[in-house]
């Protein structure tokens, strides 16, 4: 990976306002369902990505669209009360901000989502977006993201690959971390996630982690060994944004200079922490970054 960064991570894509109801069971049609507990609050892969990161110490800003409206009010001083900086927001007077109603599962622990679409990103070529990608250390972006920056030169890029990104190749990206089903998806189904990973590596990325939920994440970094990251064991109310909480907290670690597989180690103990909250912010934790792990490679 490359050296530790001094400068800005800059979160490039979606920025949502979600209400989440937690059940035990989801509700059926025409009925009417008591909630365990209720909770309104930002949401979006990069936005919470941003939080994570600012929250692990870093020097975070978010660029995204969202409308003149309330809920667009509500997730900028959202990101701002966590020290996010959000000069490169774009508001938009024609659009409406994106939001969600989530419906949580206790016994499934899974979700229901029901979202109003986020608005396209797109910056202008004099809008504060290009002033603070020249000068980012890193930019990250989710699958709306990635347009904006897929033309532009000389970035050091982490992608959040989650999500579907229409066209895209890990060629020259920095730091790509899709899931083991995006990968299996790309690359087919009978691959090892070791295999996985180097097929990613092989097709141009500097450094790959692929995450797999309660199985852990797998690592490669180009002319090294494929690494396993086991999971950490936690009570969880909703997995709800923790994707989103390990993207930003493995690029802070990075951008730190912790080494691939204690970044990733790093990542899934901060996404596990998250998931004590029913919302995807609340209980990220609030933690310096120092190498603690040493993790083997694999045979």
């Amino acid at each position: 990976m490359p050296q530790p960064s001094s400068g800005t991570l800059l979160f490039v894509g979606c920025a949502t306002l979600d209400s989440i109801a937690l059940v035990q069971e989801y509700p059926g049609a025409d009925s009417r369902t008591v909630a365990a507990d209720f909770a309104t609050a930002g949401g979006g892969p990069a936005a919470t990505a941003a939080v994570a990161a600012a929250r692990a110490g870093a020097k975070a800003a978010f660029a995204g669209v969202v409308g003149e409206d309330e809920e667009g009010d509500r997730i900028i001083s959202g990101l701002e009360a966590e020290g996010v900086d959000t000069s490169a927001v774009l508001r938009n007077p024609a659009v409406k901000t994106g939001a969600s109603v989530i419906v949580v599962s206790r016994s499934t622990e899974s979700r229901a989502i029901v979202t109003r679409p986020v608005p396209p990103v797109h910056f202008p070529a004099d809008s504060r977006f290009h002033e603070l990608v020249r000068s980012a250390g890193w930019v990250h972006v989710d699958h709306l993201g990635w347009n904006a920056v897929a033309d532009l030169q000389g970035l050091r890029i982490s992608v959040d690959a989650g999500n579907p990104i229409p066209s895209f190749s890990p060629e020259g990206v920095a730091l790509y971390v899709p899931t083991i089903e995006r990968l299996r998806a790309e690359y087919g189904d009978q691959l090892s996630p070791e295999a996985l990973v180097q097929k990613a590596v092989d097709a141009g990325a500097s450094a790959v982690v692929a995450t797999a939920g309660s199985a852990g994440a797998w690592g490669l970094e180009r002319d090294g060994v494929p690494f396993h990251v086991p999971a950490t064991a936690a009570e969880i109310v909703s997995t709800l944004g923790a994707g989103d909480v390990y993207h930003g907290a493995i690029l802070a670690a990075v951008a730190a200079g912790l080494p691939l597989a204690e970044a990733a180690a790093f990542a899934g103990r901060t996404a596990t922490a998250s998931c004590a909250g029913l919302d995807g912010r609340s209980m990220i934790p609030r933690q310096a970054i120092t190498p603690v792990l040493t993790i083997n490679p694999t045979a």
